[in-house]
């Protein structure tokens, strides 16, 4: 393995041509050099700029690298010459360039790739029109095509990238006084890609695409910081839900404080307890909110956890948030007294850094409608059972023996009884046991004469006694049994409303892997969820559950109880759904090439046999000698016989050059070409053609055959749709470095939707017979226009048709960016 240090890569990032990228780049390098650095000039285009050339002095420049093209000269960068010259830093201009053919790479940035692995630091300038993923973006904006590209991830690895803004206003002044494009350029340039509303786009996208590479280099310190604080970059507003009417409110509060931060985040939360919090919870009103949380572009998120507090602190700390919205409590003033602080006050108190909103609403103080926390039996209430079971009867008995004139033996017997079954509500069976036996015994020996003393004088006290414990130790078993069934009604609605939730998110098409095991390892407050071939071993905070055959999905985190594990299963099934779903897609993604040949070979089938069938019956009929054909039959045939083999050799071309395409392999020989070149032979076979004025219209960088068969198609295309009587109009003009050519006809259109088919091989849109052709000619001509480095788009007609408009870059200009 090599030890050269990998040479670092900085990146200025400009909306648009003539931000200054180039001038900062070369300002960076003087000052490099300045500091004793040793920099050089790879390759820097002036443009012709006296500044941005005077910026040049003092700069060493390797030498270019001629290379001879279709008889034209070009000057590239001398990869090897820099590689051999071994600077520390290297200055490049035009990243996304495409190198002319003869060189190691086909693209620029490839060779800054050589030059970072050969340990130096490279200085760089890119457009935002020139990143990949914005391409189609731009040319929407501009309505003009852009065919250089680089990568996004290859320019996201740049230790550095710097944002050259300008107003647009400025940028528009600075081409006005031809700082950028040639004279001769100025006009077009302003009222197209130079418009004001353009450049604002444009800088938005640039300002947005930085924004996002510093949101990630932030995450990723997060990822990486221990101390897990929250850093204000941008509001991140959850707001918990409960599934009651308030949610509404709260919901729309908390867009708002998003909305007043630009780029604000909305978070909505429902905490699913495996105790019985969430049995309430309106599950109607729940899938209500969460899909106004998303129209209010924000995103819906269910947890599972034992604390409704702690999960939803947890959960805020995870996603970054800077508050948290939650409303005020629904508990009555009693309810508040007994039951101590609520979900509320304990978030504040956990809360830390995030701030927390409490906010009022209608329901607040009318009550729970969430089933209460005393409704079943925790570790401390079974603990403190045991002692209330002792010291309750105990009470009892002290204050009955202050009022020993008052209450007649029965009563006092079902005072008692009400204490134990208040202890069974307290602890649970075990300690209403102890109740009722303690209650017996000092009912035995306070209360049931002889008083004092452990015996019975009247015989019927004896049943009644025992009666007494029986009723008291079944009412108390009733009790708790109703608790643990409570308990137990209380898990299954949790996970069904999970459940639910899971299925709601596969309705909507979050059903992807990825997106499944996202949801999984949120649902369940994990660090991580993934799917693996063979189980791993058991081990501290691991969670393996099969997923299907040969498949596991396996949990990292906290430990699972039992009943939590039981919805993991779910999860885990539906994940295991997934994977089999992606392998029958993955299987019927190889039928399809199938079907697309078996179509095929029947289109070709018969296309092929109609005209040949024809042929053949024409030159079979002038062979034959049983019939004597006069000279106007005989040119009859000849002439069926010739049309019919020059349909056979077209069709055979066009599949050929076709093929040709869809590997990549066609040759082109690109040069000037005026459209007067071209145009004869096509009207040649195509009557009926209104052609517009020419003269004036520049040459367009093109293959000549090519272009002519492009022309030629769409011609015959239109021809096939223009009524009887009507004709095909065909018009140029030049226009921003462009020359458009429309081929207009005034059939019955296409409309809007599904119109890019029109593009696809085998489709004949708007033809109702199978007479036609293959449904190759538009397919192949916007192929062929699309490898000259042009478009070709539909349009309507005003009035009524279609047009085809063909567009192609002039020859001087496409010389000219070279």
């Amino acid at each position: 393995m090599s030890d050269v240090r990998a040479g670092r890569l900085k990146v200025y990032l400009g909306a648009a041509p003539g931000v200054g990228k180039t001038c900062r780049m070369l300002e960076e390098g003087r000052s490099r050099a300045s500091r004793g650095a040793d920099v050089v000039v790879g390759f820097v285009e002036c443009h012709g700029r006296p500044r941005t050339e005077a910026m040049l002095d003092g700069l060493e420049v390797v030498p270019r690298a001629h290379r001879v093209h279709r008889g034209r000269d070009f000057a590239e960068m001398d990869l090897a010459a820099v590689l051999a010259r071994r600077p520390q830093v290297a200055i490049v201009d035009e990243f996304a360039h495409s190198n002319v053919p003869g060189g190691r790479n086909a693209k620029r940035w490839q060779d800054v790739e050589e030059l970072l692995a050969a340990g130096i630091d490279v200085i760089t300038a890119v457009d935002i029109q020139h990143l990949a993923s914005l391409n189609d973006v731009v040319e929407r904006i501009t309505r003009a095509p852009q065919g250089e590209t680089v990568p996004d991830e290859v320019v996201r690895r740049a230790r550095q990238i710097e944002l050259v803004d300008m107003e647009p206003e400025g940028l528009r002044r600075r081409m006005a006084h031809g700082n950028i494009h040639a004279p001769e350029e100025i006009d077009a340039a302003m009222a197209n890609r130079f418009r004001p509303g353009n450049l604002t786009a444009l800088r938005q996208l640039a300002l947005l695409w930085v924004a996002d590479r510093v949101d990630e280099a932030l995450r990723t310190y997060r990822a990486e910081d221990a101390t897990g604080r929250v850093r204000e970059t941008r509001e991140r507003v959850v707001v918990g839900l409960t599934g009651g009417p308030e949610g509404d409110t709260l919901i729309r509060r908390a867009a708002r404080i998003a909305d007043r931060s630009a780029g604000g985040d909305l978070l909505a939360v429902h905490i699913t307890r495996s105790d019985g919090l969430a049995a309430g919870a309106s599950h109607a009103s729940l899938a209500r909110q969460r899909r106004l949380v998303e129209e209010l572009g924000g995103s819906y998120h269910s947890v599972v956890g034992d604390d409704v507090a702690t999960a939803l602190v947890e959960f805020a700390r995870a996603e970054h948030a800077t508050q948290l919205v939650l409303g005020t409590s629904r508990r009555g003033r009693i309810e508040r007294f007994l039951g101590g602080r609520g979900t509320g006050e304990t978030v504040v108190g956990l809360s830390g850094d995030i701030d927390v909103h409490m906010v009022a609403h209608e329901r607040a103080g009318r009550g729970m409608l969430l089933p209460s926390r005393r409704r079943t039996l925790g570790g401390p209430r079974r603990v403190a059972g045991l002692p209330a079971g002792l010291v309750l009867p105990v009470l009892l008995t002290i204050f009955l023996d202050q009022v020993r004139d008052t209450f007649n033996l029965t009563s006092e017997m079902l005072l008692f009884l009400l204490t134990v079954v208040g202890v069974a509500c307290i602890g649970g069976v075990a300690s209403a046991v102890i109740a009722s036996v303690t209650a017996s015994l000092l009912l035995n020996y306070w209360f049931i004469p002889p008083i004092g003393a452990f015996t019975l004088d009247n015989p019927d006290a004896m049943p009644a006694l025992a009666v007494f414990a029986i009723v008291a130790a079944t009412v108390a078993g009733v009790v708790d049994r109703s608790l643990r069934l409570s308990r137990r009604s209380a898990r299954a609605t949790a996970a069904a409303e999970t459940m639910s939730s899971l299925a709601g998110t596969i309705v909507r098409g979050g059903a992807t892997i990825p997106a499944l095991l996202e949801r999984t390892r949120e649902t369940f407050g994990m660090e991580s969820a993934d799917l693996v071939q063979e189980q791993p071993p058991d081990g501290e905070g691991v969670t393996a559950v099969p997923a299907g055959p040969g498949a596991f999905l396996v949990l990292r985190g906290r430990p699972l109880p039992s009943s939590e594990r039981r919805v993991l299963a779910a999860f885990a099934a539906h994940v295991g759904s997934a994977v089999e779903r992606a392998r029958l897609a993955e299987a019927a993604a190889e039928i399809e090439p199938i079907k697309a040949r078996t179509a095929l070979l029947r289109a070709v089938g018969h296309d092929l046999r109609t005209p040949l069938a024809a042929a053949r019956a024409a030159v079979t009929s002038l062979r034959g000698r049983d019939v004597e054909f006069s000279d106007e039959d005989r040119q009859e045939l000849l002439a069926t016989a010739d049309e019919s083999l020059a349909k056979l050799s077209r069709l055979v071309e066009n599949l050929l050059d076709l093929s040709r395409l869809q590997a990549g392999v066609l040759t082109l020989e690109l040069r000037g070409t005026m459209l007067e070149e071209v145009l004869p032979a096509v009207l040649a076979d195509t009557p009926d053609v209104e052609v517009g004025e020419l003269e004036e219209i520049p040459a367009v960088l093109a293959d000549p055959p090519l272009l002519e068969r492009v022309i030629a198609n769409l011609v015959e295309n239109a021809a096939r749709h223009t009524p009887p009587g009507g004709k095909v109009v065909l018009t140029a003009g030049a226009h921003a470095g462009r020359v458009e050519l429309r081929v207009v006809d005034r059939g019955p259109g296409l409309p809007r939707t599904g119109r890019d088919r029109i593009f696809e091989p085998f489709q004949r849109l708007g033809d109702t017979d199978n007479t036609t052709g293959l449904g190759l000619g538009l397919a192949l001509s916007k192929g062929l226009t699309e490898a000259m480095d042009g478009t070709l788009v539909p349009e309507d007609t005003p009035g009524g048709g279609l047009t085809m408009v063909l567009s192609l870059p002039f020859a001087e200009r496409a010389a000219y960016s070279r």
